[in-house]
Order: structure tokens, then sequence, then C-alpha cells
């Protein structure tokens, strides 16, 4: 007989909970262009400011169609990351933040 996770209910899975503050790694996907990469960190750095730019990577897909630009920021509440989410999507250049 199979069994299953106490934390996993009608096929869902409980998000992780998160501690605040905390430095919080972000994964930002959208098509590629020669200014991708300068958007996202500034609107990271209006949500995040002072974020450690060192921490930023940028990877082209294999295609060279999207690229991601990945982040750590020192993340102080759910409120500051949703305003961020709906900021990046706002640009309509972003189509996943991981």
């Amino acid at each position: 007989m199979k069994q299953v996770s106490p934390t996993v209910q009608d096929g869902t899975q409980d998000a992780p909970k998160i501690e605040f503050p905390c430095q919080y790694p972000i994964k930002i996907v959208g098509d590629a262009a020669p200014d991708f990469k300068v958007t996202v960190v500034d609107i990271v750095e209006q949500h995040a400011p002072g974020f450690d730019r060192r921490s930023v990577r940028m990877v082209d897909s294999r295609n060279g169609r999207f690229q991601s630009v990945r982040v750590v920021i020192h993340a102080t509440g759910q409120d500051q990351l949703n305003a961020l989410f709906h900021s990046l999507k706002a640009t309509g250049r972003v189509h996943m933040v991981l």
C-alpha cells in the first residue's frame, strides 16, 4: 500500500515556509535582448536596495531565444517578494520568476 506524505493533500504539497529576513535566490527568465539584464537589475534594485550585484548571473538558452538572470537579495518579507514579482512581470518581457 502506498503511503502519502503528511504534507501532501489531494496531489498538492504545502509551500515551504520562509523565515524572513533571509538571503533569497531568484531566477528571472525572459526574451533575450541586449538590455534584459540591465532592466532586471534596475527593477531588483528598486525592491531590494543595495543587493549584492556580484550575485548577478546571466545565462543564455541553448537556442539564444531566452535569457535567465539569477540574483540573490536580502528578502524582508512576502510583500517585498510579491511587489518585485509584479514589477518584473509588468515589463512584459519576463516570462517566469522562480
